[in-house]
C-alpha cells in the first residue's frame, strides 16, 4: 500500500461540514436550488424550452423568473439549444426580455454555436468542460438531451455515465446544470418524474426538477426538489404581450381548474388549497381517496417538511404555500 499523501480520500468530521445559509440555498427561489442539477421535463409542445430560456433571462438579469420567483444568485448563463436555429433562440430571448423589461445586449447569456455537441464523445466532453472552465457560468442549460447523444436512453448503463459527467461539471465548477428532457407520450397519468422518457436515472439524478404538463389549453408546472419542500402545482400560459411571447403565471381571473394531480402529495395539497378551513383526516381521506395508513404517513411527512400545518381542527397549507396557491391558481 502506498504511503503517498494522495493515496487516500479526503475526509472531514460531520460536525465540521459547511453550513449553507438560507439565502444561499436557491439559484431561483422555489424553482431551482443553488448549484443543482436537474431536468425540465414534459411532452412535446409543453413550452419546456420557453421555461428554460425564462430561467436563463432571470438568472442573467437578476429579475424574477416568470415575473414571480426571485433570483437569489444571478450570474452568467451558458446555453446550448440543439433543436432551434440561432435566430429563433435570439427571437425568443428578445421576447422574454421584452416581457421582463430588460435589454438582451445587457445580459450575460453565452450561446454555444457548435452544430453538434455529443456527451457520449470524449472529445466533445473535453470541449464542453474547457468552455465551462473558461466562462465560469452560474447556470448551464442543455436543450434537449435527446440531441446530445446517440445512446439508448432506456439503458441505465448508458445514461448513467452521461449524467455522472454533468454532475462532475456541477461539482467541479460550482454551477447549476439544467437539462431539458422529453416525457413519454401518454405519460400524463403517471407521476411527473416517472413519466420522463427513458431510464429512471433521469428522475433520480435531479436535485431540482420542473415538469410541464398540458391538458387542452391548460399548462401546469410541477416542482420537485431533493432537499427542499416543493410548492403546489401552478398554472402557466404562453402569453403574447405586444411583440413579446413569454411564459407567465395565469391570473386568478383566467386560471381554469388545474387537472387532478397524480401523486398522493399533490392530491393532499390540492384538497387543502381548495378548502377555506383546516380539514380533518376523515374528510381528507374521503376527498383524496387515499388509504388511511398511507394518508397518515404522507401527512406526517408533509408536516415535518413545513408544507402543512396541524391544529385541533385538522390540517391546512403552511402560509407560504397558501399564499402562492392564492396568487397563482
Amino acid at each position: 500500500m502506498s504511503d503517498e499523501p494522495d493515496s487516500t480520500l479526503p475526509v472531514q468530521p460531520a460536525h465540521q461540514l459547511p453550513v449553507r445559509a438560507e439565502s444561499q440555498r436557491w439559484l431561483v427561489t422555489g424553482l431551482w436550488s443553488e448549484q443543482a442539477v436537474g431536468v425540465v421535463g414534459g411532452e412535446p409542445k409543453c413550452a419546456k424550452s420557453f421555461l428554460a430560456l425564462d430561467l436563463a433571462v432571470a438568472v442573467a438579469s437578476a429579475t424574477p423568473c416568470l415575473r414571480h420567483f426571485p433570483v437569489s444568485r444571478p450570474g452568467r448563463v451558458l446555453l446550448y439549444a440543439a433543436e432551434d436555429a440561432l435566430h429563433i433562440v435570439r427571437r425568443r430571448l428578445e421576447g422574454i426580455c421584452a416581457a421582463v423589461g430588460c435589454d438582451l445586449p445587457q445580459l450575460d447569456i453565452q450561446v454555444i454555436t457548435a452544430p453538434t455537441v455529443r456527451l457520449d464523445l470524449p472529445a466533445d466532453c473535453r470541449r464542453l468542460q474547457r468552455t465551462v472552465e473558461q466562462l465560469k457560468p452560474r447556470l448551464l442549460i442543455l436543450d434537449p438531451f435527446v440531441r446530445l447523444h446517440r445512446i439508448d436512453e432506456n439503458a441505465s448503463g448508458e445514461v448513467a455515465p452521461l449524467l455522472a459527467y454533468l454532475r462532475e461539471l456541477q461539482r467541479r465548477y460550482e454551477l447549476a446544470v439544467l437539462l431539458v428532457h422529453h416525457a413519454k407520450k401518454g405519460g400524463g397519468r403517471m407521476r411527473a418524474g416517472q413519466a420522463l422518457r427513458g431510464s429512471s436515472e433521469f428522475h433520480a439524478w435531479g436535485d431540482s426538477n420542473l415538469y410541464l404538463r398540458r391538458s387542452g389549453q391548460e399548462l401546469t408546472l410541477t416542482v420537485e426538489h431533493r432537499a427542499a419542500p416543493s410548492m403546489p402545482p401552478v398554472a402557466l400560459e404562453l402569453a403574447q404581450r405586444g411583440e413579446a411571447l413569454a411564459l407567465e403565471l395565469r391570473t386568478a381571473a383566467s386560471t381554469p381548474e388545474i387537472p387532478p394531480p397524480s401523486s398522493i402529495d399533490e392530491r393532499i395539497v390540492c384538497a387543502l388549497a381548495n378548502s377555506d378551513r383546516p380539514m380533518p383526516i376523515t374528510e381528507l381521506r374521503t376527498v383524496c381517496r387515499i388509504r388511511n395508513a398511507t394518508l397518515r404517513e404522507r401527512l406526517i411527512a408533509l408536516t415535518h417538511t413545513g408544507q402543512l400545518l396541524r391544529d385541533d381542527q385538522g390540517y391546512s397549507l403552511a402560509r407560504s404555500n397558501s399564499t402562492l396557491t392564492a396568487t397563482s391558481s
